[in-house]
């Protein structure tokens, strides 16, 4: 069947909206305790996560009332990174971890991730399966079989040991002065605790939650503040997650950012010279700069691209048995270390980097010389598809035509939100903002008819 309310990342909408509503939720959990509890025994379990927004107290309650309904068993982790959630989920053998987040999103939207017990995020199929079940009928449980619910305090120290533990044994941080912004998201506590645990001078930005400011002028999405805070505090290094930091940019000491390309580069030919890096391969998306492709193959390394979203890549690294990947956007995926993007886990492989090699995060971060790349947004209201447009159409192909051989031209419609994303690359600046710009006036034209 189509999928309606699954998009690339979960289910995701602005809250107290169809689909993200109180009553929905209350219907995904009870699929889902359907789905999972498939042999009539209690003793299924689910664990669920959330970050900092309003909203999560809400969808946690009523995910659990879904689920307790149809007999699972939940374990509540509170505030804990997403990343948490798919370890948690195996180490406390559990049947499926649900995340409510809407990752970089503002407060306003929130989402609902699911992980199988292998920690990874659930596959196509079996959120095909849940969603079907969530247009039918569902059974609750006789009343001696309901669920039972439980809070677990020290989800995010089991993490944090985890998070230590793919940190180089005897190394420590001491000397380093680093600006770690949370984005008054899921991190706000377990990441500052981390660092300093490690030695660092932790200076934190973004760790004030209020259920309204996470993303707000802070984190990986608007790096600002923390650039500020570096240069005014002569920090060495700068550490930007987002909303549930499975997401990280780097920016160093003179306040420069680094996207996930430039930390992908690094950690490829560093773990390459290590014999490390699986098949001498990246994985990365569609999105990722034609500069690291380029950087790559210099190296003697090999890039496979996806489709955009971190469970494409996941799914081509765990198919092909590649151990390294990531988006430009700031997820890092290590296979090695977990089973989701881990914005803290590829903070401390740069920190490692650092001190391995006594470099300046300026050196470290820049890898290569990126092709010049534009990325724009259009909004669309439901029930369009601008992408349809006999004009729309015209102008794609005008624009692949006129960069051919010189770069080229990526457009599709977000997993998350309900836009039209027009991505270029070219080697000539003028010929990349006209191209761009010309698909963006078609889009709008059709979206505002």
């Amino acid at each position: 069947m189509a999928k309606k309310l699954f998009g690339t990342d979960g289910i995701r909408g602005t809250a107290n909206k169809w689909p993200m509503t109180a009553e929905n939720a209350l219907q995904i959990g009870a699929a889902a305790g359907r789905y999972f509890r498939n042999d009539g025994s209690n003793g299924h379990r689910v664990v669920i996560g959330k970050d900092t927004r309003l909203s999560g107290y809400m969808f946690e309650n009523a995910l659990t009332a879904g689920l307790t309904s149809t007999g699972m068993n939940v374990l509540l982790l509170g505030p804990i990174p997403t990343p948490a959630v798919g370890l948690l989920t195996t180490s406390m053998r559990a049947d499926v971890g649900i995340m409510i987040s809407a990752s970089h999103n503002p407060h306003h939207d929130n989402g609902i991730k699911f992980f199988g017990p292998d920690g990874f995020k659930l596959s196509d199929a079996a959120e095909a399966e849940i969603e079907a079940l969530i247009a039918g009928d569902i059974l609750p449980v006789q009343p001696n079989n309901i669920g039972r619910a439980k809070r677990i305090d020290d989800g995010r120290f089991r993490y944090a040991e985890r998070l230590k533990s793919t940190f180089p044994h005897g190394m420590r941080l001491d000397g380093l002065k680093v600006v770690i912004d949370c984005a008054n998201g899921a991190a706000h506590r377990v990441a500052p605790e981390v660092l300093w645990e490690l030695g660092a001078e932790v200076i934190p930005v973004g760790v004030s939650p209020n259920g309204f400011n996470i993303n707000e002028g802070c984190g990986s999405t608007n790096t600002r503040a923390a650039a500020e805070t570096i240069v005014a505090h002569g920090a060495h290094v700068g550490i930007c997650l987002d909303g549930d930091a499975d997401r990280i940019m780097i920016i160093d000491e003179k306040g420069v950012v680094a996207d996930g390309d430039q930390i992908m580069a690094l950690f490829a030919t560093r773990w390459a010279a290590q014999g490390r890096l699986a098949h001498d391969t990246l994985v990365a998306t569609v999105m990722s700069n034609l500069g690291l492709e380029n950087f790559l193959e210099s190296k003697g390394l090999h890039l496979k691209r996806t489709a955009v979203g971190d469970r494409h890549v996941v799914s081509e690294m765990r198919s092909g048995g590649y151990n390294l990947g990531g988006e430009q956007s700031g997820h890092i995926v290590m296979t090695d270390y977990g089973t989701t993007g881990d914005g803290l886990a590829a903070g401390l492989q740069f920190l490692a980097a650092m001190i391995e090699t006594g470099a300046p995060a300026s050196a470290l971060a820049r890898n290569f010389d990126t092709v010049p790349q534009m990325l724009k947004n259009v909004r669309f209201n439901d029930g369009q598809d601008p992408l349809g447009a006999a004009s729309v159409k015209s102008a794609i192909t005008a624009a692949e035509t006129a960069v051919q051989g010189r770069g080229r031209i990526l457009i599709r419609k977000s997993g998350t939100e309900p836009l039209i994303r027009v991505m270029a690359e070219c080697d000539d600046d003028g010929l990349l903002t006209q191209v761009v710009d010309g698909i963006v006036a078609e889009i709008s034209a059709v979206t505002a008819a």
